[in-house]
């Protein structure tokens, strides 16, 4: 009874639980407080050693700056003295191209007093001398005025390009010197941010140090908060476990509870069941069927089936009846399935039966009826074909006797000296058996058709034919291309034969043999006109030799 009670337990450990994640957050803010000062502080070094750097660069640039300057300024003044050489030499080559033209025209002058001064007998002709002095003094006074003019020509140039690279070094000067100004600018500017940068860092480490005594102090509460968890932990533990203990001790009275009340109601269905098909099927009060059939009354024998013998005798004294017994509910339940199944066995009443089994009698009379008739039907048709079977045999023993005896002369017509006739592959059973053509032409030994050449073959094969057409001979035959592989003296033979054939038969035979078309009495052929269409053309060779 002086125990806490499991919710002012839970209450404590919650309260324990928020003051805790209140010193983890107040924990946390400060860590925070503390990384972000610390990246501040960071960044500030970088900042003033970022502007300590840029300061020394602005130095370094400022000082070549000054050097460049004074380069430029020294290139400046010797261009100013080349500029003046300049002038002065344009000036001279002006005065000599003055002094050049001066002399040009006073040997124009003379040449025109020598011309004027020339006798009758050459008129206009001055001295050769003369002549060719002034011409080579015109030559070289040219030459002089070329050479001045280039020399002037490249003076203009060359000032101009030196007034030029002037103007151009004056505007570098003039940047350079604003350059300049820039930089000792910016070197104040940086100089002030440096010790912005100073009086920030100074304020950094004064936050960090004040950090670090909060950060103390908020370990040692963290240190303590995770003391009282982990008694408070511990504590939880222990209720926690007896409290799914208890639970599970409910759990199963509550299961235990509700399986009986299921046991109960589904008793009292059961009941209720038994009670209203005790009505249905007996058509008896359930009180009245508990007083007349119940556990307490006796349970009469079973009345012998119809068809069972009655029990034997034994010494000549007769069995006794079975009397009724006490109520024994194995036996009884024993006995229910035996006359469950009894009853299963014999299946339901059929009213209809003896409708059904007149009709099946009649079918049955009819389908046996039915089976002597095809029994006869097949006992016929097997003489029938026990009767072709010995028709065709005999046709066919004598159709290949004939043509063996045929193809064994036209062989030896086609093949001087050779021998060929055809063999059974089973005498024993003429319906099934095969039949296998040997030929040996002369001066061979072979005897198989794929060991011949093409030429022979194909004679074999029409030796074959020629043997069937004269066992059993037809009123015309036709033939297509039969002697396309055969020489000269093999188509002899084979229009030797031919010619025998056409005596009894019409043939009609498709050949680009001449020696064949020779032997027809028509000619049938196909052939196509200038203007691409195809007519048949026909002529007869009898007639033509009559006429």
């Amino acid at each position: 009874a002086t125990e806490p009670s499991l919710l002012e337990v839970q209450a404590a450990v919650d309260e324990a639980d928020s003051r805790l994640r209140e010193a983890g957050h107040r924990l946390d803010r400060l860590r925070f407080a503390l990384q972000a000062a610390l990246e501040q502080h960071a960044g500030a070094q970088q900042a003033v050693q970022a502007a300590l750097d840029r300061l020394h660069q602005s130095d370094a640039r400022l000082a070549a700056v000054s050097e460049q300057l004074g380069q430029l300024g020294a290139q400046a003044r010797s261009a100013r003295g080349e500029s003046e050489r300049l002038q002065q030499s344009i000036a001279a080559a002006s005065a000599q191209h003055d002094a050049d033209r001066a002399t040009l025209a006073e040997l124009e002058e003379r040449l025109a007093a020598a011309q004027q001064d020339a006798g009758p007998d050459e008129p206009g002709e001055p001295d050769t001398a003369v002549r060719d002095e002034l011409a080579e003094r015109c030559r070289v006074d040219r030459q002089a005025e070329m050479e001045a003019r280039l020399a002037v020509r490249t003076g203009e140039e060359r000032t101009r390009a030196l007034a030029g690279r002037a103007e151009a070094l004056d505007r570098a000067a003039a940047e350079e010197r604003s350059a300049r100004a820039r930089a000792v600018a910016r070197r104040e500017r940086r100089a002030r941010e440096a010790v912005v940068a100073r009086a920030v860092a100074a304020a950094a480490d004064t936050m960090l140090g004040h950090l670090e005594r909060s950060l103390a102090l908020a370990a040692e509460d963290r240190a303590a908060a995770e003391t009282a968890r982990a008694g408070r932990d511990a504590e939880r533990s222990t209720l926690r476990s007896r409290a799914r203990e208890l639970t599970v001790e409910l759990d199963r009275l509550t299961d235990s509870v509700h399986r009986d009340e299921v046991a109960r109601a589904e008793q009292r269905l059961r009941i209720e069941a038994l009670q209203q098909k005790a009505l249905e099927d007996l058509g008896v009060d359930p009180q009245t069927l508990v007083d007349e059939y119940g556990p307490d009354q006796l349970v009469p024998p079973s009345p012998p089936a119809p068809g069972d013998e009655p029990a034997p005798a034994v010494d000549g004294v007769p069995a006794v009846e079975a009397q009724p017994t006490a109520y024994v509910r194995a036996e009884q339940e024993k006995r229910l399935r035996t006359a469950e199944r009894a009853l299963a066995l014999l299946g339901r009443v059929n009213p209809l039966a003896l409708e059904e089994f007149e009709a099946l009698e009649e079918r049955h009379q009819f389908l046996s009826e039915q089976l002597e008739d095809l029994k006869a039907s097949r006992r016929d048709l097997l003489d029938i074909v026990r009767e072709v079977d010995e028709r065709v045999e005999q046709v066919f023993t004598a159709a290949f006797e004939d043509t063996a005896r045929e193809f064994e002369g036209v062989f030896a017509r086609l093949f001087p000296g050779g021998e060929g006739r055809l063999v059974l592959t089973d005498p024993g059973d003429m319906l099934t058996s095969g039949i296998e053509v040997e030929a040996r032409p002369p001066g061979k030994k072979v005897k198989r058709l794929s060991l011949l050449s093409g030429g022979e073959r194909s004679l074999t094969a029409v030796a074959l034919l020629v043997a069937i057409f004269r066992a059993r001979p037809s009123p015309f035959y036709v033939m297509d291309e039969v002697e396309a592989a055969l020489d000269d003296t093999n188509l002899g033979r084979l229009i030797q034969i031919l010619e025998e054939l056409r005596e009894a038969s019409q043939l009609i035979v498709i050949t680009h043999q001449k020696r064949t078309m020779e032997i027809a009495d028509a000619l049938y052929g196909v052939s196509m006109r200038g203007d691409g269409v195809t007519s048949v053309i026909g002529q007869r060779l009898r007639e033509a030799e009559t006429a």
